[in-house]
């Protein structure tokens, strides 16, 4: 059984919602989860973890959140290589490439992304949660 970390920053609620369907999704598929706001773990905390959910909205000008977000980023990125990891956020203006480049920086590091990430506009609609639980499950499951 797989047990999954979902860790995820969000500003106005839309990527926690995302997250959360993410759980919903992984907990259907038999899987254990931890679910967290970035600011309460460590990258050390999360490395224990084979399979990651991580979960970030675009900021500025299509970047991850810069406080919080972006160094547990790259303080978790050292640790990914044999991974299973899935990417998810939401977007709210341009074209979402925040999450293209996000992916690429992610597959540098040898983790294995296990399915296209899922990125909503604004805030999930059923579609976009219903994506995010087959995400959870294909984490799940990978």
């Amino acid at each position: 059984m797989a047990n999954i970390a979902i860790v995820y920053w969000t500003g106005s609620g839309n990527t926690e919602a995302m997250a959360n369907a993410i759980d919903e999704g992984a907990k259907a598929a038999g899987a254990e989860t931890q679910l967290s706001f970035v600011t309460d773990v460590t990258a050390d905390d999360i490395a224990a973890f084979d399979y990651i959910a991580l979960g970030c909205p675009a900021m500025g000008s299509e970047q991850l959140e810069e406080y919080d977000f972006e160094p547990f980023y790259e303080e978790l990125a050292g640790h990914l290589a044999g991974k299973k990891v899935a990417l998810f956020g939401s977007y709210a203006w341009n074209d979402g490439q925040w999450m293209d480049d996000w992916a690429g920086r992610v597959a540098e590091t040898g983790a294995d992304i296990v399915a296209d990430p899922v990125k909503a506009y604004a805030y999930p609609d059923d579609d976009a949660l219903e994506a995010c639980r087959q995400l959870g499950a294909a984490l799940a499951n990978a």
